[in-house]
Parts: C-alpha cells; sequence; structure tokens
C-alpha cells in the first residue's frame, strides 16, 4: 500500500485528490491550517475506506510550516509515494492595489512551498526508484494575469523543467492546470463568481480523477477537460497584447483556479 501526501487537503481540489486516493486504497498524510477540519477529514476518509489517515497542520506560508511538511517527506522510515502540492490562494485586487506582504505571501505559498517540498519528495522518491508529484498550477499560467498567474506559470515552468531532468530515474512530476472549479478559492478571495458561465465550471472530483490519470500516462501538463484544452490552444493565437487587456479587465473580478 502507497502513502499520499496532499497539501491544502480540507476543501477544493485537495479534498478531492484525498477522496479518490483513499477510494484507491492509498493511505494519507492531510496538511492544512485548521486542525479540526484535518481530524474530521481523516475519521471520515478511515471510517469510509479503511485506510490510514496521518494528519500534519502547516502554514505553508510561513518556513516553519514548510519545514514541517518537508521533514514529513524525508522520513525514509514512512516514505511518501505521491505528492500533491495543491495549498494555494487568490488575492482580489490589481497590481499595486494589493498589499505587498500579500504578494509575498502567495509567492511563498505558491513557489518556495512547492520548489522545497517537490525537493523533498523528491529525494527519497529518487533513491526508491518511484514515485510521483503533482503541482498544482491553473490555466491562468498561460494567461497575462499578474503574481497570481506569473506564480502559477513558475509552477508549470519548474515542473516541466524538474520532469526532464529525473527522467529514468522512476520520478514522475505533473503540473495540473485546471480552470474554474467549484470550491472555496474564489470565496476565499472575495472574488465575485456570477458572470462565469457555467459551462466553464469544472468539478473537483474529475479535475482529480483526470489528474491521476495524465500521471499514469506520463503527461508533465495535464490541462483536464477538452473545453479548457481548446481554450487554452486558442489563446496561444491571440497576440498578447489583446489577451492581457482582456484577462487584465476579468480577472480582476474572477480567476481560474
Amino acid at each position: 500500500m502507497t502513502t499520499a501526501l496532499i497539501t491544502g487537503s480540507t476543501a477544493g481540489i485537495g479534498a478531492a485528490f484525498a477522496r479518490r486516493l483513499a477510494a484507491d486504497g492509498h493511505d494519507l498524510v492531510l496538511v492544512a491550517r485548521d486542525i479540526g477540519r484535518l481530524r474530521e477529514q481523516a475519521t471520515e476518509l478511515h471510517d469510509r475506506h479503511g485506510i490510514e489517515a496521518e494528519v500534519l497542520t502547516a502554514d505553508l506560508s510561513e518556513d516553519k510550516g514548510i519545514e514541517a511538511v518537508a521533514e514529513r517527506l524525508g522520513d525514509r522510515t514512512y516514505p511518501v509515494d505521491l505528492l500533491i502540492n495543491n495549498a494555494g490562494f487568490g488575492n482580489k485586487g490589481r497590481y499595486l492595489d494589493v498589499p505587498m506582504a500579500d504578494e509575498l505571501r502567495m509567492l511563498k505559498v505558491h513557489c518556495e512551498a512547492v520548489l522545497r517540498l517537490t525537493t523533498a519528495a523528491a529525494e527519497g522518491m529518487r533513491e526508491r526508484g518511484r514515485g510521483g508529484v503533482v503541482n498544482v498550477a491553473s490555466t491562468a499560467a498561460f494567461l497575462p494575469r499578474g503574481t497570481y498567474g506569473a506564480s502559477k506559470a513558475w509552477v508549470v515552468q519548474f515542473t516541466q523543467g524538474a520532469a526532464q531532468d529525473l527522467a529514468g530515474n522512476g520520478v514522475r512530476l505533473m503540473a495540473l492546470c485546471p480552470g474554474f472549479v467549484r470550491t472555496e478559492f474564489h470565496q476565499r478571495a472575495g472574488m465575485g463568481t456570477d458572470n462565469i458561465p457555467n459551462w466553464m465550471w469544472l468539478d473537483a472530483d474529475k479535475v482529480a480523477e483526470a489528474a491521476l490519470a495524465d500521471l499514469a500516462r506520463g503527461r508533465t501538463v495535464s490541462i483536464p477537460d477538452a473545453r479548457y484544452k481548446t481554450l487554452m490552444g486558442v489563446a496561444k493565437l491571440v497576440p498578447r497584447g489583446v489577451l492581457g487587456g482582456f484577462s487584465s479587465r476579468t480577472g480582476r473580478k474572477y480567476g481560474p483556479q
């Protein structure tokens, strides 16, 4: 039986990964900030699927939180075979309207934590000759979308580069780039979503299912759902200036996860 560690496990895409992996028989290490929600989630998954669910409280915007998760990933006695770097958030507002402290906190969670945790996991995986890492990015990585889009673009580029460097070592790395997903993401950021067409919304459970299938296929970037594959293909053909203007106008109201 293998073990998966999921950051941001108590809601949204992270919770969907936890449900799917537990149903498939994986033991879990659940990571989030809220100990109450973590314990409730662990109990539910254990009772429903008979798996072991360990809880780890950590705030990945702080060094001590990153260090705690990295230490667990480096445990050779109880190794983690699959890492899901899912923790993340959005800031509402245009560049220069968002406080610098909030911008830096986002970069800490989206970039530094992803780098440090991927490294902590991949070192042991390379030694064992097996393992996988899914870094949750966003379709915003392919659009001019300020700090959020830039941070997710970094996740995609880092993941693809690391995957190439580790090729042949039995370690698979993949960046997951969903569009709009029905989660707590937008509500927490104070972003309105009333104007988003229903057809653009994705189901978190289906996103997790598609991601795991793409990881098994050896893909380094996963864009779940044919609609978003088409949209991102069209975006490549639109002049960057036009695309940037549209993205800037719409992205401050709401943004894809």
